[in-house]
């Protein structure tokens, strides 16, 4: 590669990764804030100890956790390095999304990718504190399957038969299982998630995606049940991880599964019978 082409490519990097640092910071917020129902901009970011507004050099991403040695300025209450991991949790998340879609190839889709994956980390560390998944957000990681569709169809190449159903393929069996249970084996914001995870991924990858959930939360249920002795547990979290292991690997996975199987063969063993079939009655 050209030396100089090199230096351009290394330069937008390292500014994905602080955009998706600042992200992070962003995201905080929301994890925080959304459950309370308190806005996102109105109010200034504070202690939670002693509510002391945070001065803005005290606000730059993970560099300001560091210098202040995880500790409030004000106050000297220990500030969680959660807040920290997250930012570069996305900052990395970003980075590797850009370098695995390629930035000259597709950055419109890595893009997208990149903001659904923010939103899977709030929901995942949201449902883990308090088992709610909020709506809003849902809603967000439905709205990102617009341009999805629209413009990026030659590198997914997802039909809308494919997205419809996708919204429908896991989000209508776990409704179902909610509304048998009365919401105690899990709840809306489970069902709301598939459906709009579907609607992005289409119905291979959300299949896809929820496999992986149920494979790692049935893994993690045991360990934290033989820790805690709780057998209850948020589902958001693994949901989040299947819907993100699904965007980058679904199709690989599906189609591995598919021929691991068998199924491959039969399925298209199946339409060509069916297709000679309709030729025969149509003459």
């Amino acid at each position: 590669m050209d030396p100089q082409l090199m230096i351009y490519y290394s330069i937008i990097y390292v500014f994905v990764f602080l955009f998706g640092v600042c992200i992070g910071s962003f995201l905080n917020v929301c994890i925080y804030r959304l459950p309370l129902g308190e806005s996102l901009i109105k109010q200034n970011s504070h202690c939670m100890t002693c509510n002391e507004p945070i001065k803005r050099r005290d606000l730059i991403p993970i560099i300001s956790w560091c210098f202040l040695r995880g500790k409030c300025r004000s106050c000297g209450a220990k500030i969680s390095p959660r807040y920290t991991v997250v930012e570069f949790l996305n900052g990395l998340i970003y980075l590797l999304v850009f370098l695995h879609y390629d930035v000259a190839i597709s950055p419109l889709y890595a893009s997208l990718v990149s903001l659904l994956f923010s939103a899977l980390i709030v929901v995942f560390f949201m449902d883990w504190d308090t088992q709610l998944i909020n709506t809003y957000v849902v809603i967000f990681i439905a709205l990102l399957a617009i341009p999805e569709y629209l413009f990026c169809r030659p590198e997914t190449e997802l039909t809308l038969r494919s997205h419809i159903i996708g919204a429908f393929a896991i989000s209508v069996p776990l409704l179902i299982i909610v509304l048998i249970s009365h919401e105690k084996a899990m709840g809306m914001g489970d069902v709301y998630l598939m459906a709009a995870g579907g609607l992005f991924l289409g119905v291979k990858g959300i299949l896809v995606a929820m496999l992986i959930a149920l494979i790692v939360g049935s893994v993690c249920g045991l360990i934290l049940k033989r820790i805690n002795g709780d057998s209850v547990f948020a589902f958001g979290p693994y949901l989040s991880v299947g819907i993100a292991v699904a965007v980058i690997w679904g199709n690989q996975i599906s189609d591995w599964y598919m021929d691991f199987t068998g199924l491959n063969e039969t399925l298209g063993d199946t339409v060509t019978e069916t297709a000679m079939l309709i030729t025969a009655v149509l003459r």
